[in-house]
């Protein structure tokens, strides 16, 4: 169908990354029957309107919520107590990939033999001022509201490597999967599962009791969520029997 009316398609493009999370401009082009500038110039007016976030060869869902400096201050406690029992559950692993969540990102002084693969920039900060160098890190597009790296060069990269355990993070967590904001960083969450042997899910007890734009993925990738002791006990039993095994932090 052609969209020759502005207003109309725009409308359509707004739709689009509402209903998937991500539009490709080449495809966006392709299906609306205008050119790629158009629909390029139709993404930079929806971003200024804070419908759209512009990224490399499309847009994504303007990302709403906590800003990524101030998320870590939100249940700052739980969050410590969910980093310290990851790092006891990861511990002996050689190689332990990271994900770009703050809740994660506090694990990764507390490995102190492991290999840390990451695209978290906050984490490549860190460990690049450490004597021993330990570190794998993955660019590629930079996330300002994940504050990481993603795109297919990021991906390329970690498809490139094995690790023993995966500590991965999410917007929100329920029986119907894993959820997040931004469709870049969902698709890093499944290539880092997908490249390592275990899979913890690090979400405190308010993420599952939320709702997100983007699916990551089914609950059938997480080997154990690890959550907080505020974590409502029929919630819980709803995630065990699902398979799920929940370790709770206190």
């Amino acid at each position: 169908m052609r969209y020759t009316a502005a207003p109309e398609r725009r409308a359509e493009l707004e739709r689009l990354v509402s209903t998937d999370g991500y539009v490709a401009s080449a495809a966006a082009a392709q299906r609306l029957g205008v050119s790629e500038m158009t629909v390029r110039r139709d993404l930079r007016l929806l971003e200024e309107q804070g419908v759209v976030r512009r990224v490399a060869g499309g847009a994504t869902i303007a990302s709403a919520g906590v800003p990524f400096e101030s998320r870590g201050a939100v249940g700052a406690a739980q969050k410590q107590a969910i980093a310290e029992l990851a790092a006891r559950e990861a511990a002996g692993a050689e190689v332990v990939a990271l994900d770009a969540g703050t809740t994660v990102a506090a694990v990764a002084s507390l490995l102190r033999s492991a290999t840390i693969v990451t695209h978290s920039l906050p984490v490549i900060e860190a460990l690049s001022r450490e004597p021993e160098s330990r570190l794998i890190a993955a660019g590629g597009h930079y996330q300002p509201d994940t504050r990481s790296f993603a795109g297919p060069l990021a991906e390329e990269t970690l498809r490139a490597v094995r690790c023993d355990v995966a500590l991965l993070s999410a917007t929100a967590v329920g029986l119907d999967g894993l959820w997040g904001t931004n469709v870049l960083d969902a698709a890093i969450k499944r290539v880092l599962a997908r490249q390592s042997e275990r899979v913890l899910l690090l979400a405190d007890a308010g993420k599952l009791d939320e709702t997100a734009a983007v699916r990551i993925a089914g609950l059938d990738i997480v080997d154990t969520l690890i959550t907080d002791d505020r974590v409502d006990p029929d919630v819980l039993e709803r995630f065990e029997s699902a398979g799920v095994e929940v370790r709770v932090a206190r």
